[in-house]
């Protein structure tokens, strides 16, 4: 077991990721909370999707963005080393030639903060997931 000093929250991994104290309430809260390598990702990432999913509901839940519409979602947070943009399985398949080159898991692309991020990728995955 691992205790965060910072919240003392325990985790099984030491170091484990997380976020220390009162959840964001917006989504530019919780851009602004992040580093300064992961906001410009952060801000253009959700700037897509807003300016191509008309009407999408943005709020905050489980500390991160996310975005839903007609009972779809995609969601996206802060890590040390990349944004994991959770888009769920079925896109991750529907898309995967297109993320050749990219880490995925599960439902989430792993967009690393040394790369330029693939922006009319993610609105193709984005519409495709939302509308």
């Amino acid at each position: 077991m691992w205790v965060c000093p910072k919240c003392g929250r325990e985790f099984k991994k030491t170091n484990q990721g997380h976020y220390c104290g009162e959840a964001p309430k917006t989504v530019l809260e919780y851009i602004e909370s992040q580093s300064i390598e992961a906001r410009s990702h952060l801000r253009n990432i959700a700037t897509i999707i807003r300016d191509n999913v008309p009407d999408v509901n943005e709020h905050i839940s489980w500390s991160m963005p996310i975005y839903e519409k007609a009972g779809k979602s995609v969601s996206f947070s802060a890590c040390k080393n990349h944004i994991s943009l959770y888009v769920g399985i079925e896109a991750i398949e529907k898309f995967a030639p297109e993320l050749n080159g990219f880490s995925t898991k599960k439902n989430a692309i792993y967009l690393p903060y040394n790369k330029i991020l693939p922006s009319k990728l993610i609105e193709d995955i984005v519409k495709w997931c939302l509308t």
